[in-house]
């Protein structure tokens, strides 16, 4: 409001000072005409009569034109005011009329375009929302049933042929329970063995069942409650030292803690370890994770990146444009080692 004033409060001033400079020019022009003039002459005073004549009548000109375009300008840009202040408040479908093809017909033109392509991109960008929320809903129902038939396939690989075994041993036990005694020995060393595998096995499972967010944790705090669940539950010693990994992104954080998960899985399913080091250290633009257990280890070569457990660790290392390797050597261990740009 003050802006649209102070224009026309210059539209005016400009008629003014027009109106004034025209007074004063034919105020010169005619005292010069009176003094080069050779006919009868006026007085002094007679001319200035007639001046100041003209200068009442040209400031009253002035002022009702001035009035008059200033009130027209400034209702224009009070127009083009309220249809900027409607699209701030998110109204996108007003529009600004156009009256005059001047400048400010041009402007209006140039916002009424502009509020077509913002409506335009709001469209869009609603659309991309649904599209993102059923892309969602798609996803985690695939990975829901993914996650199911993994579960359901190691369940049946592991577990399930354990159960199967511990079965038939307890079965040759019973029977042998009074015709050869010596015979249970063995078979109940076979049955406490496979039932530590089995074992094993369920608390692998059990880990990855676990949420893949962080519940509000930071890294450092899902770290240490995991860490101590598994030094409650299994009789593995657990090393770690958890260091430079605050401050992080949601992105790398949720993947960083389901690399170590799946990380722990594998090392209580296949690795029989007793030890296991954890150590993670901020460096110069990146953070490093190092994992490794005094496991019976494998061969690489044979065995280069083929379980399911160490594609995925690979995968999510690179979605967040980290670097994964893994060392590994029978009866002496695995190694893995993830660096992370930061």
């Amino acid at each position: 409001m003050n802006k649209s004033s102070n224009i026309r409060n210059w539209i005016f001033k400009s008629f003014f000072m027009m109106s004034t400079m025209a007074v004063l020019l034919f105020f010169i022009s005619l005292q010069v005409y009176l003094y080069f003039s050779e006919g009868p002459s006026i007085s002094l005073e007679l001319s200035i009569y007639l001046t100041m004549w003209l200068a009442i009548i040209l400031l009253l000109l002035s002022i009702y034109f001035g009035f008059r375009t200033g009130y027209t300008f400034k209702g224009r840009i009070d127009d083009i005011s309220t249809f900027v202040t409607l699209l701030r408040s998110g109204k996108f479908s007003a529009r600004v009329d156009r009256f005059e093809h001047d400048e400010l017909g041009i402007l209006s033109d140039e916002l009424n375009q502009l509020a077509v392509f913002i409506q335009e991109q709001v469209k869009s960008l609603q659309r991309l929302a649904d599209e993102k929320s059923e892309l969602a809903d798609q996803a985690h129902q695939a990975a829901v049933m993914e996650e199911r038939q993994r579960l359901a396939r190691d369940l049946h690989d592991s577990v399930s042929q354990q159960l199967f075994a511990l079965n038939m041993l307890s079965s040759a036990a019973q029977k042998s329970i009074n015709s050869d005694p010596k015979k249970v020995g063995t078979i109940v060393t076979q049955v406490a063995e496979i039932a530590g595998k089995a074992q094993g096995e369920m608390r692998a499972l059990l880990l990855h069942l676990r949420p893949i967010d962080l519940k509000g944790e930071s890294l450092c705090e899902a770290l240490t409650i995991l860490i101590r669940e598994l030094k409650e539950k299994t009789q593995i010693e657990i090393e770690a030292s958890l260091d430079g990994i605050e401050n992080l992104s949601k992105g790398t954080e949720t993947h960083m803690f389901r690399i170590i998960q799946e990380c722990l899985s594998n090392i209580l399913r296949h690795s029989e370890a007793t030890k296991v080091k954890i150590v993670t250290e901020k460096k110069d633009g990146y953070v490093a994770l190092y994992i490794s257990d005094n496991g019976r280890g494998f061969n690489l070569r044979e065995n280069k990146m083929t379980s399911y457990g160490l594609q995925t660790m690979r995968e999510r290392a690179e979605e967040i444009g980290g670097l994964f390797q893994i060392r590994s050597k029978e009866k002496e261990g695995t190694y893995i080692d993830l660096r992370i740009p930061v």
